[in-house]
Protein backbone atom coordinates (compact mmCIF):
# COMPACT_ATOMS: atom_id res chain seq x y z
CA UNK A 1 0.00 0.00 0.00
CA UNK A 2 1.64 3.34 -0.82
CA UNK A 3 0.99 6.31 1.13
CA UNK A 4 1.05 9.84 -0.41
CA UNK A 5 1.97 12.68 1.95
CA UNK A 6 -1.38 12.72 3.69
CA UNK A 7 0.80 12.85 6.89
CA UNK A 8 3.39 15.17 6.07
CA UNK A 9 1.67 17.07 3.25
CA UNK A 10 4.76 16.29 0.93
CA UNK A 11 4.55 15.11 -3.30
CA UNK A 12 5.88 12.22 -2.14
CA UNK A 13 4.99 10.66 -5.77
CA UNK A 14 7.29 13.61 -7.62
CA UNK A 15 9.83 12.93 -5.09
CA UNK A 16 10.30 9.66 -5.95
CA UNK A 17 9.92 10.60 -9.69
CA UNK A 18 12.70 13.14 -9.64
CA UNK A 19 14.76 9.99 -7.60
CA UNK A 20 13.66 7.20 -10.17
CA UNK A 21 15.23 10.02 -12.98
CA UNK A 22 18.34 9.77 -11.68
CA UNK A 23 18.15 6.03 -11.22
CA UNK A 24 17.20 6.05 -14.85
CA UNK A 25 20.42 7.60 -16.20
CA UNK A 26 22.33 4.35 -16.74
CA UNK A 27 19.36 2.84 -18.75
CA UNK A 28 18.47 6.23 -21.11
CA UNK A 29 22.37 5.38 -22.05
CA UNK A 30 21.60 1.72 -22.62
CA UNK A 31 19.03 3.10 -24.98
CA UNK A 32 21.03 6.05 -26.78
CA UNK A 33 24.09 3.10 -26.62
CA UNK A 34 21.05 0.68 -28.33
CA UNK A 35 19.22 3.42 -30.71
CA UNK A 36 23.28 4.32 -31.92
CA UNK A 37 23.65 0.93 -32.95
CA UNK A 38 20.51 0.56 -34.40
CA UNK A 39 21.47 3.10 -36.58
CA UNK A 40 24.76 1.77 -37.78
CA UNK A 41 23.37 -1.90 -38.80
CA UNK A 42 20.61 0.37 -40.82
CA UNK A 43 23.38 2.43 -42.54
CA UNK A 44 25.18 -0.70 -43.31
CA UNK A 45 22.06 -2.45 -44.62
CA UNK A 46 21.18 0.28 -46.84
CA UNK A 47 24.52 0.15 -48.30
CA UNK A 48 24.47 -2.90 -49.00
CA UNK A 49 21.10 -2.87 -50.58
CA UNK A 50 22.90 -0.24 -53.56
CA UNK A 51 25.49 -2.56 -53.53
CA UNK A 52 23.56 -5.27 -54.78
CA UNK A 53 21.83 -3.08 -57.36
CA UNK A 54 25.59 -2.22 -58.54
CA UNK A 55 26.76 -6.03 -58.47
CA UNK A 56 23.47 -6.76 -60.46
CA UNK A 57 24.18 -4.19 -63.07
CA UNK A 58 27.97 -5.11 -63.14
CA UNK A 59 26.59 -8.72 -64.29
CA UNK A 60 24.70 -6.95 -67.15
CA UNK A 61 27.80 -5.44 -68.21
CA UNK A 62 29.91 -8.31 -68.82
CA UNK A 63 26.76 -9.83 -71.27
CA UNK A 64 28.28 -9.11 -75.05
CA UNK A 65 24.27 -7.35 -75.71
CA UNK A 66 25.09 -4.44 -73.68
CA UNK A 67 28.29 -3.35 -76.28
CA UNK A 68 26.74 -4.72 -79.45
CA UNK A 69 23.12 -3.67 -80.05
CA UNK A 70 21.62 -3.18 -82.81
CA UNK A 71 19.69 -0.83 -84.78
CA UNK A 72 17.69 -2.44 -87.15
CA UNK A 73 15.58 -1.10 -90.41
CA UNK A 74 13.14 -2.83 -92.66
CA UNK A 75 12.47 -1.44 -95.99
CA UNK A 76 8.95 -3.39 -96.42
CA UNK A 77 7.89 -3.56 -92.15
CA UNK A 78 4.66 -5.20 -93.47
CA UNK A 79 6.58 -7.70 -95.37
CA UNK A 80 9.77 -8.77 -93.39
CA UNK A 81 11.42 -7.66 -89.81
CA UNK A 82 13.82 -8.34 -88.02
CA UNK A 83 16.23 -7.85 -84.40
CA UNK A 84 20.12 -8.37 -84.33
CA UNK A 85 21.69 -9.94 -81.28
CA UNK A 86 25.20 -9.16 -80.71
CA UNK A 87 26.80 -11.37 -82.98
CA UNK A 88 25.16 -10.40 -86.25
CA UNK A 89 26.83 -8.73 -88.55
CA UNK A 90 26.38 -4.77 -89.35
CA UNK A 91 25.14 -4.95 -93.09
CA UNK A 92 22.12 -4.64 -96.07
CA UNK A 93 20.30 -7.81 -96.44
CA UNK A 94 17.57 -8.78 -99.26
CA UNK A 95 14.91 -10.45 -98.36
CA UNK A 96 12.28 -12.06 -100.35
CA UNK A 97 9.27 -13.70 -98.92
CA UNK A 98 7.38 -16.23 -101.37
CA UNK A 99 5.05 -18.22 -99.21
CA UNK A 100 3.95 -17.76 -95.54
CA UNK A 101 4.15 -20.61 -93.24
CA UNK A 102 0.14 -21.69 -92.00
CA UNK A 103 -1.02 -23.60 -90.14
CA UNK A 104 -4.05 -26.55 -91.45
CA UNK A 105 -7.74 -26.25 -90.89
CA UNK A 106 -10.37 -28.76 -91.46
CA UNK A 107 -14.37 -27.43 -90.83
CA UNK A 108 -17.22 -30.58 -90.97
CA UNK A 109 -20.32 -29.80 -93.14
CA UNK A 110 -23.82 -29.06 -90.96
CA UNK A 111 -24.34 -31.43 -88.00
CA UNK A 112 -27.18 -31.36 -85.66
CA UNK A 113 -25.34 -31.73 -82.30
CA UNK A 114 -25.55 -29.95 -78.72
CA UNK A 115 -22.03 -29.69 -76.49
CA UNK A 116 -23.54 -30.82 -73.80
CA UNK A 117 -26.19 -33.57 -74.22
CA UNK A 118 -24.89 -37.09 -75.08
CA UNK A 119 -22.62 -37.38 -78.07
CA UNK A 120 -23.81 -40.86 -78.73
CA UNK A 121 -27.41 -39.91 -78.88
CA UNK A 122 -27.12 -37.10 -80.89
CA UNK A 123 -24.92 -38.93 -83.85
CA UNK A 124 -27.67 -41.89 -83.55
CA UNK A 125 -25.01 -44.49 -82.29
CA UNK A 126 -24.43 -46.89 -79.48
CA UNK A 127 -20.84 -47.59 -77.72
CA UNK A 128 -18.30 -47.40 -77.29
CA UNK A 129 -16.98 -45.86 -80.86
CA UNK A 130 -13.55 -45.53 -81.37
CA UNK A 131 -11.54 -43.77 -83.75
CA UNK A 132 -8.25 -42.72 -84.98
CA UNK A 133 -7.05 -38.56 -85.08
CA UNK A 134 -3.60 -37.73 -85.58
CA UNK A 135 -0.79 -35.34 -86.54
CA UNK A 136 2.82 -35.56 -87.85
CA UNK A 137 6.58 -35.40 -86.33
CA UNK A 138 9.01 -33.68 -87.43
CA UNK A 139 10.16 -36.74 -89.65
CA UNK A 140 7.09 -36.86 -91.76
CA UNK A 141 5.75 -39.77 -89.24
CA UNK A 142 2.29 -39.99 -87.32
CA UNK A 143 2.51 -39.22 -83.94
CA UNK A 144 -0.19 -41.32 -82.76
CA UNK A 145 0.03 -45.31 -83.70
CA UNK A 146 -2.08 -47.16 -85.18
CA UNK A 147 -3.79 -48.13 -82.00
CA UNK A 148 -3.60 -45.35 -80.19
CA UNK A 149 -7.50 -44.58 -80.20
CA UNK A 150 -9.89 -42.18 -79.05
CA UNK A 151 -12.54 -43.56 -77.53
CA UNK A 152 -16.71 -42.15 -76.93
CA UNK A 153 -18.42 -43.85 -74.04
CA UNK A 154 -22.00 -43.77 -73.42
CA UNK A 155 -21.11 -40.82 -70.76
CA UNK A 156 -19.51 -38.89 -73.09
CA UNK A 157 -20.66 -34.81 -74.93
CA UNK A 158 -18.93 -33.32 -77.36
CA UNK A 159 -17.50 -30.93 -74.83
CA UNK A 160 -16.09 -34.23 -73.30
CA UNK A 161 -14.33 -35.25 -76.40
CA UNK A 162 -13.04 -31.94 -77.34
CA UNK A 163 -11.63 -31.33 -74.19
CA UNK A 164 -9.93 -34.64 -74.25
CA UNK A 165 -8.37 -33.89 -77.53
CA UNK A 166 -7.22 -30.41 -76.93
CA UNK A 167 -5.56 -31.61 -73.82
CA UNK A 168 -3.52 -34.31 -75.55
CA UNK A 169 -0.32 -33.53 -77.25
CA UNK A 170 -1.29 -34.22 -80.79
CA UNK A 171 -1.13 -30.71 -81.73
CA UNK A 172 -4.85 -30.43 -82.69
CA UNK A 173 -7.20 -27.89 -82.03
CA UNK A 174 -11.07 -28.60 -82.08
CA UNK A 175 -14.40 -26.48 -81.42
CA UNK A 176 -17.52 -26.33 -82.64
CA UNK A 177 -19.93 -23.43 -83.68
CA UNK A 178 -22.85 -23.86 -82.48
CA UNK A 179 -24.17 -20.70 -84.92
CA UNK A 180 -23.37 -22.89 -87.90
CA UNK A 181 -23.36 -26.55 -86.35
CA UNK A 182 -20.24 -27.07 -87.67
CA UNK A 183 -17.14 -28.96 -85.50
CA UNK A 184 -14.21 -26.88 -86.58
CA UNK A 185 -10.05 -28.89 -86.63
CA UNK A 186 -6.87 -27.02 -86.46
CA UNK A 187 -3.03 -27.11 -86.49
CA UNK A 188 -2.12 -25.65 -83.42
CA UNK A 189 1.30 -25.22 -84.77
CA UNK A 190 2.28 -23.66 -88.65
CA UNK A 191 4.43 -25.82 -91.25
CA UNK A 192 3.90 -28.62 -93.41
CA UNK A 193 4.64 -31.95 -91.44
CA UNK A 194 3.16 -35.01 -93.34
CA UNK A 195 6.03 -34.85 -95.82
CA UNK A 196 6.15 -38.61 -97.03
CA UNK A 197 2.65 -38.48 -98.33
CA UNK A 198 0.98 -40.44 -95.67
CA UNK A 199 -2.20 -41.34 -96.30
CA UNK A 200 -4.24 -38.57 -97.93
CA UNK A 201 -0.97 -36.30 -97.63
CA UNK A 202 -3.08 -33.91 -94.97
CA UNK A 203 -1.60 -32.46 -91.82
CA UNK A 204 -4.65 -34.07 -89.56
CA UNK A 205 -5.24 -37.76 -90.59
CA UNK A 206 -8.48 -39.31 -89.41
CA UNK A 207 -9.56 -42.84 -89.98
CA UNK A 208 -12.99 -43.93 -91.92
CA UNK A 209 -15.20 -43.94 -88.38
CA UNK A 210 -13.93 -40.51 -87.39
CA UNK A 211 -14.83 -39.15 -91.24
CA UNK A 212 -18.48 -40.62 -90.91
CA UNK A 213 -19.44 -39.65 -87.51
CA UNK A 214 -18.52 -36.01 -87.89
CA UNK A 215 -18.86 -35.51 -91.97
CA UNK A 216 -16.17 -34.05 -92.36
CA UNK A 217 -13.21 -34.78 -95.38
CA UNK A 218 -9.72 -34.82 -95.86
CA UNK A 219 -10.18 -32.91 -99.38
CA UNK A 220 -11.38 -29.37 -97.10
CA UNK A 221 -8.68 -29.30 -95.29
CA UNK A 222 -6.68 -25.84 -95.80
CA UNK A 223 -3.28 -24.74 -95.21
CA UNK A 224 -0.42 -26.16 -93.47
CA UNK A 225 2.33 -25.24 -95.53
CA UNK A 226 5.81 -24.10 -94.73
CA UNK A 227 7.33 -20.34 -95.20
CA UNK A 228 9.46 -19.87 -98.01
CA UNK A 229 12.35 -16.62 -98.73
CA UNK A 230 14.78 -16.21 -100.71
CA UNK A 231 17.93 -14.85 -99.02
CA UNK A 232 20.10 -12.00 -101.26
CA UNK A 233 18.91 -13.13 -104.21
CA UNK A 234 20.60 -16.51 -103.93
CA UNK A 235 19.89 -18.71 -101.07
CA UNK A 236 16.45 -20.54 -100.62
CA UNK A 237 14.71 -21.06 -97.31
CA UNK A 238 11.83 -23.21 -96.10
CA UNK A 239 10.83 -23.12 -92.63
CA UNK A 240 8.03 -24.66 -90.46
CA UNK A 241 7.18 -20.81 -89.02
CA UNK A 242 6.91 -17.37 -90.01
CA UNK A 243 10.09 -16.65 -88.89
CA UNK A 244 13.86 -17.77 -89.05
CA UNK A 245 17.21 -16.83 -87.35
CA UNK A 246 20.49 -16.62 -90.17
CA UNK A 247 24.03 -14.91 -89.41
CA UNK A 248 22.93 -13.84 -85.80
CA UNK A 249 19.33 -12.37 -86.98
CA UNK A 250 15.97 -12.97 -86.00
CA UNK A 251 14.00 -12.37 -89.47
CA UNK A 252 10.07 -12.16 -88.72
CA UNK A 253 7.73 -12.71 -92.15
CA UNK A 254 4.25 -11.03 -92.39
CA UNK A 255 3.41 -11.08 -95.65
CA UNK A 256 5.00 -12.09 -99.30
CA UNK A 257 6.83 -9.41 -101.48
CA UNK A 258 5.38 -7.83 -104.30
CA UNK A 259 7.56 -6.74 -106.90
CA UNK A 260 10.93 -6.33 -105.03
CA UNK A 261 12.62 -7.86 -102.17
CA UNK A 262 12.51 -5.99 -98.77
CA UNK A 263 16.25 -4.89 -97.29
CA UNK A 264 17.02 -5.32 -93.85
CA UNK A 265 19.43 -3.32 -92.53
CA UNK A 266 21.75 -3.78 -89.17
CA UNK A 267 23.94 -0.63 -87.78
CA UNK A 268 25.37 -1.02 -84.29
CA UNK A 269 23.78 1.02 -81.67
CA UNK A 270 26.47 3.24 -80.41
CA UNK A 271 24.34 5.60 -78.22
CA UNK A 272 22.61 2.57 -76.43
CA UNK A 273 26.16 1.05 -75.75
CA UNK A 274 27.00 4.56 -74.16
CA UNK A 275 23.49 4.78 -72.31
CA UNK A 276 24.50 1.23 -70.67
CA UNK A 277 27.74 2.15 -69.58
CA UNK A 278 26.55 5.81 -68.50
CA UNK A 279 23.90 4.59 -66.22
CA UNK A 280 26.29 1.78 -64.46
CA UNK A 281 28.26 4.55 -63.83
CA UNK A 282 26.02 6.63 -62.41
CA UNK A 283 24.75 4.18 -60.42
CA UNK A 284 28.46 3.11 -59.18
CA UNK A 285 29.09 6.61 -58.71
CA UNK A 286 25.44 6.70 -56.30
CA UNK A 287 27.06 3.97 -54.22
CA UNK A 288 30.71 6.09 -53.33
CA UNK A 289 28.54 9.01 -52.98
CA UNK A 290 27.27 7.28 -50.20
CA UNK A 291 29.95 5.41 -48.70
CA UNK A 292 32.70 8.40 -48.95
CA UNK A 293 29.89 10.80 -47.23
CA UNK A 294 30.04 8.36 -44.37
CA UNK A 295 33.76 9.11 -43.73
CA UNK A 296 33.25 12.39 -44.18
CA UNK A 297 30.73 13.58 -42.08
CA UNK A 298 31.18 15.65 -38.83
CA UNK A 299 30.54 13.72 -35.55
CA UNK A 300 28.68 15.72 -33.05
CA UNK A 301 29.68 13.95 -29.76
CA UNK A 302 27.15 16.59 -27.72
CA UNK A 303 24.34 15.15 -30.01
CA UNK A 304 23.83 11.66 -28.96
CA UNK A 305 20.87 9.86 -29.87
CA UNK A 306 17.25 11.09 -28.03
CA UNK A 307 15.88 8.44 -25.43
CA UNK A 308 11.74 8.26 -25.79
CA UNK A 309 11.05 10.47 -22.90
CA UNK A 310 13.14 13.16 -24.27
CA UNK A 311 11.37 12.99 -27.72
CA UNK A 312 7.65 13.83 -25.73
CA UNK A 313 9.11 16.79 -24.74
CA UNK A 314 10.32 18.10 -28.32
CA UNK A 315 8.63 19.25 -31.24
CA UNK A 316 8.46 17.07 -34.93
CA UNK A 317 10.92 18.99 -36.47
CA UNK A 318 13.04 19.42 -33.30
CA UNK A 319 13.99 15.76 -33.43
CA UNK A 320 14.32 15.93 -37.04
CA UNK A 321 17.40 18.16 -36.48
CA UNK A 322 18.56 16.93 -33.26
CA UNK A 323 18.92 13.24 -35.28
CA UNK A 324 20.56 14.50 -38.26
CA UNK A 325 23.43 15.68 -35.88
CA UNK A 326 23.17 12.66 -34.03
CA UNK A 327 23.39 10.18 -37.00
CA UNK A 328 26.16 12.01 -38.54
CA UNK A 329 29.73 10.24 -38.67
CA UNK A 330 28.40 7.05 -37.42
CA UNK A 331 30.37 4.84 -39.76
CA UNK A 332 33.12 7.41 -39.99
CA UNK A 333 36.82 5.93 -39.19
CA UNK A 334 34.74 2.30 -39.86
CA UNK A 335 37.50 -0.65 -41.85
CA UNK A 336 34.94 -2.23 -43.51
CA UNK A 337 33.67 0.89 -45.34
CA UNK A 338 37.33 2.58 -46.05
CA UNK A 339 38.87 -0.12 -47.50
CA UNK A 340 36.17 -1.10 -50.04
CA UNK A 341 36.50 2.64 -51.19
CA UNK A 342 40.18 1.86 -51.27
CA UNK A 343 39.79 -1.69 -53.16
CA UNK A 344 36.88 -0.22 -55.81
CA UNK A 345 38.84 2.10 -56.76
CA UNK A 346 42.15 0.44 -57.11
CA UNK A 347 39.74 -1.59 -59.74
CA UNK A 348 39.74 0.72 -62.36
CA UNK A 349 43.30 0.71 -62.15
CA UNK A 350 43.58 -2.70 -63.72
CA UNK A 351 45.12 -3.67 -66.89
CA UNK A 352 43.26 -6.18 -69.12
CA UNK A 353 44.20 -8.07 -71.88
CA UNK A 354 41.52 -7.75 -74.31
CA UNK A 355 44.07 -8.36 -78.15
CA UNK A 356 42.90 -5.22 -78.99
CA UNK A 357 43.34 -1.88 -79.06
CA UNK A 358 42.13 -1.38 -75.53
CA UNK A 359 44.14 -2.77 -72.37
CA UNK A 360 43.04 0.13 -69.11
CA UNK A 361 39.92 1.81 -68.78
CA UNK A 362 41.47 4.91 -69.41
CA UNK A 363 42.41 4.97 -73.25
CA UNK A 364 38.40 5.15 -73.41
CA UNK A 365 37.40 7.85 -71.98
CA UNK A 366 36.75 6.08 -68.43
CA UNK A 367 38.73 7.82 -65.31
CA UNK A 368 38.85 8.16 -61.50
CA UNK A 369 38.23 12.00 -60.51
CA UNK A 370 40.94 13.67 -60.20
CA UNK A 371 39.91 15.28 -56.41
CA UNK A 372 40.56 12.28 -53.91
CA UNK A 373 37.65 14.03 -51.91
CA UNK A 374 35.28 12.37 -54.16
CA UNK A 375 36.15 8.59 -52.96
CA UNK A 376 36.49 7.18 -56.52
CA UNK A 377 33.95 8.61 -58.06
CA UNK A 378 33.86 7.73 -62.45
CA UNK A 379 34.00 10.10 -64.69
CA UNK A 380 33.46 9.99 -68.38
CA UNK A 381 34.82 11.36 -71.34
CA UNK A 382 32.40 10.75 -73.65
CA UNK A 383 33.66 11.99 -77.14
CA UNK A 384 36.66 9.20 -76.24
CA UNK A 385 34.18 7.09 -75.22
CA UNK A 386 32.17 7.24 -78.78
CA UNK A 387 35.33 6.94 -80.52
CA UNK A 388 36.57 3.75 -78.79
CA UNK A 389 33.18 2.20 -79.59
CA UNK A 390 33.48 3.25 -83.25
CA UNK A 391 36.88 1.91 -83.99
CA UNK A 392 37.27 -1.38 -81.58
CA UNK A 393 33.51 -2.12 -79.92
CA UNK A 394 35.15 -5.33 -79.48
CA UNK A 395 38.15 -4.38 -77.02
CA UNK A 396 35.84 -1.85 -74.90
CA UNK A 397 33.36 -5.09 -74.45
CA UNK A 398 36.33 -7.02 -73.25
CA UNK A 399 38.17 -4.39 -71.54
CA UNK A 400 34.93 -4.92 -68.85
CA UNK A 401 34.08 -8.35 -69.34
CA UNK A 402 37.07 -10.38 -69.90
CA UNK A 403 37.67 -12.87 -72.46
CA UNK A 404 38.22 -16.56 -71.46
CA UNK A 405 40.14 -16.90 -68.29
CA UNK A 406 41.04 -13.43 -68.46
CA UNK A 407 39.17 -11.44 -65.93
CA UNK A 408 37.66 -7.97 -67.47
CA UNK A 409 37.21 -4.72 -65.05
CA UNK A 410 33.46 -6.00 -64.46
CA UNK A 411 35.22 -9.53 -62.61
CA UNK A 412 37.41 -7.25 -60.30
CA UNK A 413 34.81 -5.22 -59.45
CA UNK A 414 32.48 -8.03 -58.62
CA UNK A 415 35.10 -9.65 -56.33
CA UNK A 416 35.28 -6.26 -54.58
CA UNK A 417 31.83 -5.69 -54.09
CA UNK A 418 31.29 -9.76 -52.65
CA UNK A 419 33.70 -9.28 -50.23
CA UNK A 420 31.94 -5.99 -49.23
CA UNK A 421 28.79 -7.65 -49.30
CA UNK A 422 30.82 -10.57 -46.77
CA UNK A 423 31.93 -7.94 -44.53
CA UNK A 424 28.70 -5.75 -44.16
CA UNK A 425 26.88 -9.17 -43.38
CA UNK A 426 28.74 -10.34 -40.70
CA UNK A 427 28.70 -7.17 -39.16
CA UNK A 428 24.88 -5.87 -39.82
CA UNK A 429 23.11 -9.09 -41.06
CA UNK A 430 20.52 -8.95 -43.11
CA UNK A 431 16.64 -8.36 -42.45
CA UNK A 432 15.74 -12.29 -42.54
CA UNK A 433 18.63 -12.64 -40.02
CA UNK A 434 17.90 -13.02 -36.19
CA UNK A 435 20.59 -10.77 -33.33
CA UNK A 436 22.48 -13.64 -32.73
CA UNK A 437 23.78 -14.01 -36.61
CA UNK A 438 25.50 -10.63 -36.90
CA UNK A 439 28.23 -9.11 -34.86
CA UNK A 440 26.01 -5.69 -34.27
CA UNK A 441 22.64 -8.17 -33.70
CA UNK A 442 24.92 -9.86 -31.01
CA UNK A 443 25.36 -5.97 -29.35
CA UNK A 444 21.60 -5.14 -29.07
CA UNK A 445 21.03 -8.35 -27.76
CA UNK A 446 23.46 -7.89 -24.81
CA UNK A 447 22.08 -4.27 -24.16
CA UNK A 448 18.54 -5.77 -24.43
CA UNK A 449 19.21 -8.41 -21.83
CA UNK A 450 21.55 -5.82 -19.58
CA UNK A 451 18.29 -3.27 -20.09
CA UNK A 452 15.96 -6.19 -19.09
CA UNK A 453 18.47 -6.37 -15.67
CA UNK A 454 18.11 -2.75 -14.91
CA UNK A 455 14.10 -2.36 -15.21
CA UNK A 456 13.81 -5.18 -13.14
CA UNK A 457 15.94 -3.12 -10.86
CA UNK A 458 14.50 -0.24 -10.78
CA UNK A 459 11.36 -1.68 -10.05
CA UNK A 460 12.89 -2.84 -6.74
CA UNK A 461 14.86 0.42 -6.31
CA UNK A 462 10.68 2.29 -6.84
CA UNK A 463 9.41 0.03 -4.92
CA UNK A 464 12.05 0.71 -1.48
CA UNK A 465 11.41 4.27 -2.02
CA UNK A 466 8.09 3.73 -1.87
CA UNK A 467 8.30 1.79 0.79
CA UNK A 468 10.25 4.09 2.98
CA UNK A 469 8.25 7.05 2.14
CA UNK A 470 4.68 5.07 3.40
CA UNK A 471 6.61 3.79 6.55
CA UNK A 472 8.22 7.76 7.11
CA UNK A 473 4.69 8.93 6.82
CA UNK A 474 2.82 6.33 9.01
CA UNK A 475 5.39 6.97 11.61
CA UNK A 476 4.75 10.74 11.59
CA UNK A 477 0.98 9.89 11.29
CA UNK A 478 1.45 8.35 14.69
CA UNK A 479 3.55 10.62 15.98
CA UNK A 480 1.04 13.60 15.28
CA UNK A 481 -1.46 11.07 16.59
CA UNK A 482 0.72 10.91 19.79
CA UNK A 483 0.70 14.83 20.42
CA UNK A 484 -2.73 15.51 19.57
CA UNK A 485 -3.39 13.03 22.45
CA UNK A 486 -1.05 14.50 24.82
CA UNK A 487 -2.19 17.95 23.66
CA UNK A 488 -5.61 16.48 24.60
CA UNK A 489 -4.65 15.65 28.16
CA UNK A 490 -2.73 18.48 28.78
CA UNK A 491 -5.47 21.40 28.43
CA UNK A 492 -8.04 18.77 30.25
Amino acid sequence: MRISGLATGMDTESIINDLMKAEKIPLDKMEQDKTKIEWQRDKFREINTLRQKIDDMAFDMQLSKTYNTKIVNSSQENVVTATGSPKSPEGAYKIEVTQLATSAINVSGKLDIKPDANLLDALGKTGPISFRLTTFDENGDPIKGEDELYEITEEDTLNDLMKRINDDDNNIRMFYDDNTKQLIMETTRTGKFNTTGYRNGKEIEFDATFQDLFNMSHGNEKGGTDAKFKYNDAYEVTTKENKYTLNGINFEFKDINEGSPATITLTNDINATMDNIKEFVEKYNELIDVMNKTQREEKYRDFPPLTEEQKKELEEREIELWEEKAKSGILRGDSIITSALTNLRQNWYQSVDTGGEYNVISQIGITTTKDYLDGGKIEINEEKLKEALQKDPDSVYKLFAGSGDKKGIMDHLDDSLETMKTKINERAGRSSDTLSNYTLGKRIKDIDSRMNDFQNRLQQIETRYWRQFTAMEKAISTMNNQSAMLMNNFFQ
